[in-house]
């Protein structure tokens, strides 16, 4: 355990060091071949002077020079683009071991949780879950179920009641008489000079005679 905790620093160490190395040999490399560019352009103007001055073997071996220098400059050049290759590999290595080795702590993770969790445990615990909720089924049905008195009534017969109920109510509706509309009473024209003689003033009169006539029997 202590091994794999040491060794683990160890070898990001180490690939920090290497990437640190190789960016330091990118750096030299491409030192160098600026200063190759240089001496090739002053090997240039070089042989532009002694061409001037008609010494074409100087010319000439300034021209020599500066293709060796381009030789070593496109050396150079090869150089850094392996150390580029390099350090892309590097990186890509790394990247695939640091996922590595997040998968392999995930699968640790899981590994120990489903030790803790075991196959005929969640059964059991699913078992007991089911048997809770039946049970809380039959509770609620027994606390919703009538009792007492309540509990012998018969559900059809109080249906078949409620039935005739609407039924009587119905057929007493349809039997009640329509609503007769009573039609305004027709004015009596009275001539002039005589006032008209109200229903009301009659009836009384009526009831004034029987009861004279009702007076003078008794008297007899």
């Amino acid at each position: 355990m202590f091994t794999r905790i040491f060794r683990k620093p160890k070898k990001e160490a180490t690939s920090v060091t290497t990437v640190n190395k190789l960016n330091e040999t990118l750096k030299m490399l491409e030192k160098k071949e600026n200063l190759l560019i240089k001496k090739a352009a002053a090997e240039v103007e070089k042989a532009k002077e002694f061409s001037s001055a008609k010494n074409k073997r100087a010319a000439i071996q300034c021209l020599k020079r500066k293709r060796l220098y381009e030789q070593q400059i496109e050396q150079l050049a090869n150089f850094q683009l392996r150390i580029h290759d390099q350090m892309i590999m590097l990186e890509g290595a790394k990247a695939t071991t640091e996922t590595i080795d997040a998968l392999r702590t995930g699968a640790s993770a899981m590994k120990a949780l489903q030790k803790s969790t075991k196959i005929n445990d969640v059964d059991k615990t699913m078992d007991e879950i089911n048997e809770q909720t039946e049970n809380m089924k039959q509770i609620q049905e027994l606390l919703s179920s009538p009792i007492g008195a309540a509990a012998d009534f018969d559900e059809d017969e109080l249906e078949a009641e409620l039935e005739e109920l609407e039924g009587a109510e119905l057929e007493e509706q349809l039997l009640q008489p329509a609503t007769i509309t009573t039609a305004p009473a027709a004015q009596v024209r009275v001539p002039p000079g005589r006032k008209p003689t109200h229903p009301a003033s009659v009836k009384r009169a009526d009831e004034v005679d029987e009861l004279a006539a009702l007076q003078a029997e008794l008297a007899l």
